[in-house]
């Protein structure tokens, strides 16, 4: 899936984002041509450690350049709506870390615009593309798993001294990691079939302390939240939390099947589990090493999905390298602006993969009401 063809990239916010220039940088399909960053001195030194000629403080003269073909943004979560707005109404194809927005209102009008402009949109998410997820999805399509009967994910991080607009943010607005891959497996990316949530009842459990409480006003350390899945007969419960409470980082997703299990491993530096399914008993449960998918990559970006190379940011850290889902994410992106497979998330699979977090906050505020999830 390759061709002479370059999408020239800028890469917006250099914290996190940073870590993907390289990538960028040595796959064949792609230029890295710009970064932007608002702190010049930063910029200036991203610059010049990347080698990147064009370097921009204001992001609103870096979308008038006409040589950038797509944005990928890696701003604070406030910025994601509004600057990804103004990319697609600039012509840029759009790539967005998540969540792609925090209301529901700024998720419909990215949608609708994405449809008028006809330019790519995809939303990074990691989890869909780690080693973990790739390995679970390639037994359900060979079969192995068999039928699937109820999935789970859990997204739990301490979020304690991380800056700005982290503090009391409520958990299921950032929820994306551990809904995304309970509807990814029951999807089809390489026919642009996504399954889809429909309504979500959650519930809110616990209190974080009152000066957090205060910011959102949201009270919860944890809101654990299930949902139904369009057309299918299949359960989804996720769980987040971000403050006060007692927990190692972990994303996580289970698959509960009818011939083989997968779950996740519980502390980082354990292997998944697989529970084969005995006629008659016992049950046999057994760890398993997950493969790395590099193989599916261009070459010269296959040495991204191994061993942590010279990251630094805390979230890329924390999440053992997320995955190795960086170059799959990168490759993705451009395969899709290039015309030669359908994005995935696409737009409105961004849509409602982030709107189960929004209507599920919603729901826990409403003490357990049930929410219907708006289709865009």
């Amino acid at each position: 899936m390759s061709s002479d063809r370059k999408v020239r990239v800028a890469i917006v916010g250099l914290g996190f984002g940073a870590e993907f220039i390289p990538i960028y940088q040595d796959h064949p399909n792609a230029e890295m041509y710009a970064i932007s960053r608002r702190d010049k001195a930063e910029l200036e030194r991203a610059a010049k450690q990347f080698g990147v000629a064009k370097a921009y403080t204001d992001y609103d003269e870096l979308l008038k350049d006409p040589n950038i073909d797509a944005v990928h943004i890696n701003s604070p979560i406030p910025d994601h709506a509004a600057q990804t707005i103004k990319a697609l109404k600039a012509g840029k194809h759009v790539a967005c870390t998540v969540p792609m927005a925090t209301t529901k209102d700024e998720i419909r009008e990215i949608v609708e615009l994405q449809r008028k402009v006809g330019k790519t949109y995809m939303m990074m998410e990691t989890v869909v593309y780690s080693r973990e997820y790739l390995f679970a999805k390639d037994l359900y399509d060979r079969g192995v798993l068999g039928r699937i009967q109820f999935l789970r994910g859990s997204h739990q991080q301490d979020m304690d001294g991380w800056p700005g607009y982290w503090p009391g943010l409520p958990p299921m607005w950032y929820a994306t990691h551990c809904v995304s891959p309970c509807l990814a497996i029951l999807s089809d990316p390489a026919k642009g079939k996504a399954a889809l949530a429909e309504s979500v009842v959650c519930h809110g459990s616990g209190r974080i302390r009152e000066e957090y409480h205060k910011i959102y006003g949201s009270p919860f350390a944890v809101e654990s939240a299930t949902f139904k899945i369009k057309g299918s007969d299949v359960v989804a419960e996720v769980t987040r939390s971000l403050f006060d409470t007692a927990r190692q980082y972990r994303e996580s997703f289970d698959v509960t099947a009818s011939n083989v299990s997968f779950e996740w491993q519980q502390v980082e530096g354990e292997e998944p589990v697989l529970h084969s399914r005995g006629l008659p008993e016992p049950q046999i449960p057994r760890r398993v090493t997950v493969p790395d998918f590099a193989g599916r990559l261009p070459e010269p970006i296959r040495k991204y999905t191994g061993a942590i190379h010279d990251a630094t940011h805390l979230s890329f850290l924390q999440g053992a390298g997320h995955g190795g889902s960086h170059p799959h994410l990168v490759h993705n992106f451009l395969m899709a602006v290039l015309g030669k497979q359908p994005a995935f998330p696409d737009a409105p699979t961004s849509a409602n993969w982030t709107l189960v977090g929004i209507c599920a906050h919603e729901s826990a505020m409403k003490g357990g009401d049930r929410v219907e999830i708006p289709m865009y």
